[in-house]
């Protein structure tokens, strides 16, 4: 059963995961530049390297569906370039998955599939999309809307020990950013994470730098371009999160109802 995923950013490769994991075929697709921060835990890393490895699950980048479609058979995900979308009418899924989390609609459709799951804000169950599911931290993270959306964004993140929107790393202006710090160090509040153009991007709090934007990308002031973990456990730089295990929960559960493999007594 072959599943494309809009998006390949750390919580659609969380997806992913779970799907493979659970029997499925999984094609994802992404901008030729991604911006995901959480890059270890991200299959796009394959659009600049090749190839990528979440866990135990390799992807590799196609240059074509058909390619793609070669790579799935060998077990792995496969990863297109493929902004619009455009694969999924050659490739005929039975499932897409929209993953993009831009909290909104950038082009996906009901009739794009047998089943069209959206998540987060940005969907509606019924209208554009089979289901919806929910992205948002706290109690209903992971669940599955059968009819209406998400909670709305609110513009602010999910607390994590304690701490939201002081986890965020953003540009201090437009420019070229260069990372001083590593995906998985250790850093204090205070301390310089990167620069971008010569002026320092600061850590809020301590903790583990669990995402970061790659040398020599280009940013704009504000841009959430990196993120630092309270917890502190670097191991969990490398492996899919909380959030993305409950969010491919909800998204495996929508699939089985949908496709009739969950039977109701």
């Amino acid at each position: 059963m072959l599943v494309f995923i809009r998006g390949a950013g750390d919580l659609a490769s969380g997806v992913a995961v779970r799907l493979l994991h659970s029997g499925f075929s999984v094609i994802l697709s992404d901008i030729p530049k991604p911006t995901a921060i959480r890059r270890e835990v991200s299959f796009c890393r394959a659009i600049e390297q090749g190839q990528a490895e979440i866990e135990d699950v390799k992807a590799k980048l196609a240059s074509t569906a058909d390619e793609a479609l070669q790579i799935t058979r060998e077990g792995m995900a496969a990863i297109l370039i493929d902004q619009a979308g455009e694969a999924i009418g050659q490739l005929h899924p039975l499932v897409v998955v929209d993953a993009i989390l831009a909290k909104r609609n950038t082009g996906t459709h009901q009739s794009d599939a047998d089943v069209v799951i959206g998540l987060g804000p940005g969907f509606t169950a019924g209208v554009d999309c089979h289901a919806v599911v929910e992205t948002m931290r706290g109690h209903d993270l992971g669940r599955v809307y059968w009819k209406g959306s998400a909670q709305p964004n609110t513009g602010e993140p999910g607390m994590i020990g304690g701490y939201a929107a002081e986890r965020l790393l953003r540009a201090p202006c437009d420019g070229v950013f260069e990372p001083i710090c590593d995906i998985g160090s250790l850093v204090k509040k205070g301390e310089t994470v990167a620069r971008i153009d010569g002026q320092p991007m600061l850590a809020s709090i301590d903790g583990v730098v669990r995402g970061l934007l790659p040398q020599g990308t280009v940013v704009t002031q504000g841009m959430k371009s990196g993120d630092v973990d309270p917890r502190g456990v670097i191991e969990s730089c490398y492996t899919v999160s909380d959030k993305a295990r409950a969010i491919g929960g909800g998204v495996l559960e929508a699939i089985l109802q949908l496709t009739g493999a969950i039977r109701h007594v």
